[in-house]
């Protein structure tokens, strides 16, 4: 599903567009020209939907060079693993949670009690990945002819990261779980997501000049995305809690 001129929505479950497994969050897959990359990998359950939707938008899954993740939990993480095997790719995931994403830890990473409330199936567990690029706040990623910014927001899990790129002058954000639609956050109640992590990295959201906001779950805004993060950093900055995506 072509999204912009580089763009395309290839994977999206029941909190989204139903495109792949009901659990996957969006999967977004950059053309970069001469490399493919996929931002988040989805739940690990049926990663050949996704595959499926890389060729149905004329392209060849084995050129997808990079899985650049959001931060490690499941519906984002768990299907790092089997892409990389599928495809060859290189999984990349921020320094704060690079030994989770090995490791799957099931309590660290907050799956096990995701699964109690029924986020997942009661029998799936999340495949560990060993991750091949380790990054660190500031990083420029290739793909391709594009350059991507890594933007480490801790809040929705420690090593949550936006990724910030432009295409034909055309600014994109891709948020993970931190910002969505109309300034909503994404705070849980599980280990690594914190509403004072949210409110510290505040300033980070202004001033980005934002045109195509891209989360991880829900509708994906196509213009004037700034105004969505400004209301976000707005809300953080009142007394009462701010509004949440989940």
């Amino acid at each position: 599903m072509k999204l912009t001129e580089r763009v395309f929505l290839v994977g999206s479950g029941k909190l989204g567009f139903s495109i792949s497994n009901e659990f996957d969050c969006h999967v977004y897959l950059i053309d970069g020209g001469s490399e493919l990359a996929l931002i988040d990998a989805g739940v690990g359950l049926e990663v050949e939907r996704i595959l499926a939707n890389v060729s149905a938008d004329g392209f060849d899954p084995l050129d997808i060079g990079k899985v650049l993740l959001t931060h490690v939990h499941s519906d984002h993480a768990g299907g790092a693993a089997a892409l990389k095997q599928e495809t060859g790719a290189a999984v990349a995931i921020h320094e704060a949670e690079a030994a989770l994403l090995e490791s799957a830890d099931e309590d660290a990473i907050g799956l096990r009690i995701a699964r109690a409330d029924g986020y997942y199936p009661d029998d799936y567990h999340m495949a560990p990945c060993r991750p091949d690029i380790v990054l660190s706040d500031g990083q420029e990623v290739s793909v391709g002819d594009l350059s991507i910014s890594v933007v480490h927001f801790p809040g929705h899990s420690k090593g949550a990261v936006c990724y910030a790129v432009s295409v034909g002058g055309t600014k994109h954000l891709f948020s993970g779980d931190t910002v969505f639609l109309n300034g909503e956050i994404g705070l849980l109640n599980c280990v690594g997501s914190s509403l004072e992590d949210y409110r510290a990295n505040v300033g980070r959201l202004t001033g980005l000049g934002i045109d195509v906001l891209l989360p991880g779950h829900l509708s994906v805004v196509l213009s004037r995305g700034q105004r969505h993060l400004d209301m976000a950093a707005e809300n953080l900055r009142r007394l009462m809690p701010p509004p949440n995506a989940f």
